[in-house]
This record gives structure tokens, sequence and C-alpha cells, in this order.
């Protein structure tokens, strides 16, 4: 099994060569890198690629490892004990699958995506070490071992909002992804946005990757927001002079709301713009 890309993704080469290693050491891929760079798509389109089974656990920060493996609903249970429902006899019937078993009764190798991992409790990786490593785990209300059919191959992202335990991270395969370049952009807008003028897109990067450069910015803009960007510029048919009648890169972009995501970073774009017009 190789992951060479999709047509619906853009996969650097160090980000592709970390994907298929990671499969070949059957270690868990953690990906890390800015919010809105890819890297929860990156799990789908492995999926894709590799024409494998998708599971999808997004983790919160009430989320427990072992709603991962299963859960006993013992309370649906004494509700059917009440009504007298046969189902009642067999505890099979109140064990709900978490996204762990699933993958592991693929019967063909699936892929497992573990999303924002960093979000819950900082021991919630730690409670995963054994079943990740045996790729098993014991099923105590039906007194039965589960064992993966075929080992899924698991992507780990995270936002990097709080640290990882090391113990966690001896078992994974580490890749960063950087944020894209100027050419790499360009091919990743290519996907979202075919038809877009060639104009329209350089002229939009650039004021794109200025707004990233402005010193004291709180959220810088990501490449999800670039998208949504060009989307609305393209919908709203800004004129390409709109764009380029900017104040030396001082004054706020056209339909700046798909970019700036607080109002620090406006209220920062303003007092430049005042200060550029002062000037």
């Amino acid at each position: 099994m190789k992951f060479e890309g999709t047509q619906e993704y853009v996969s650097t080469d160090d980000l592709t060569l970390a994907v298929n290693a990671a499969i070949t050491l059957q270690r868990p891929l953690l990906i890390k890198g800015e919010p809105g760079t890819g890297k929860t798509m990156l799990a789908e389109q492995v999926a894709e690629s590799l024409g494998a089974p998708f599971f999808q656990w997004h983790i919160k920060s009430t989320t427990k490892a072992q709603q991962g493996l299963y859960e006993y609903d013992a309370v649906s249970r004494l509700r059917d004990s009440q009504l007298g429902d046969d189902r009642v006899h067999d505890i099979k019937n109140y064990i709900v699958k978490g996204k762990l078993w699933e993958a592991f009764e693929s019967d063909v190798p699936a892929v497992l995506l573990i999303d924002e991992v960093d979000k819950a409790d900082i021991e919630f990786p730690n409670d995963l070490l054994t079943e990740l490593d045996k790729m098993s785990f014991y099923c105590y209300e039906t007194q039965e071992t589960i064992v993966a059919k075929h080992r899924p191959i698991i992507i780990i992202t995270s936002n990097n909002e709080k640290e990882l335990p090391d113990a966690f991270l001896r078992r994974c395969f580490f890749h960063y992804i950087q944020f894209p370049d100027k050419p790499t952009m360009e091919q990743i807008i290519s996907v979202h946005h075919p038809d877009l003028k060639q104009d329209l897109m350089r002229e939009a990067l650039e004021i794109f990757f200025e707004i990233r450069d402005v010193p004291g910015l709180k959220k810088k803009p990501s490449t999800s927001e670039l998208i949504d960007w060009l989307k609305l510029l393209s919908a709203e048919d800004i004129p390409l002079d709109v764009l380029q009648g900017r104040d030396n890169k001082s004054a706020i972009p056209a339909l700046h709301g798909a970019l700036l995501k607080n109002e620090q970073d406006v209220h920062l774009f303003e007092r430049l713009a005042f200060m550029h017009r002062r000037g």
C-alpha cells in the first residue's frame, strides 16, 4: 500500500514520504500544522487513494479513550428489562462499538483518523498506548478480546494546543505540515478553483501573503480561509482593479471577513490604513 496523492489533495513530496514511511513502519502518523492546512483532509484522501474504508474519531475536551473502544449502554438494558424485552438476555445488544473497534473489524486494512488529539485530557494519548501497540483490547462485559483483523493505518492530528506525552510520541512517526509556499498554494487553488482567472489569483495571493506577514497579527489566515476568500471574490465578481487599488499593503482587502477572524486583527488593519492616510 502506497500513497501517491489524489487529484483533490496537493501533497508535497515530504508529506507523501511521511505517509508512506508510517505505513511501512506500521506506526501511527502524527500530523501537526497550522489550523486549516489540510490535516484532516489528508486522512480522507489517503483512504480514497488506497481504496480503504475510512473511520473518523473526532476528539473533544470531554472525550475519553474508552469511547474509542466501546461503551456499555446500561441505561438501555435497564429500560428493556423493565419492559420485558428479550434483547436484555444478550449483553452484546448493549455494547456500542467505538471507531477503533470498527476499524479493527474491517475486512480490509482501513484508515483511522484520530482528529485533534490535543483537545482531550493530557492522559488521553497514554490511555491508548496498549491498544495502538498490540492492536487489541479486552471487552469486560462480553469477556472477549477484540483483535484487529488488519492493522489500520492510523493518522493522528494535533493543532499543538498542548504538549503530548513522550511515551505517546515515541510510538508515532511525526510530520509537521509546513505552510505552503506560493507555487504550492497555486496548485492548491487550481484544485479548488480550476476556472479562476490567473491574474486575480496572483493578486489575491500577493495580498494573502502580505496579510500573513503583518507584525502583530493574532491569527494568520490559513489555506482554507484563502479558498473561501477566493470563492467570494469570484462569486461577487470583484474587479481586479479593486484588489490592485490597495494602499501599499495598508488598506483592508475586500471581503476581509473571510480572512480576518477577530476584531483585534481588523482594528490592526484599520489603524494601519489610518496611519498610511495620515502619512
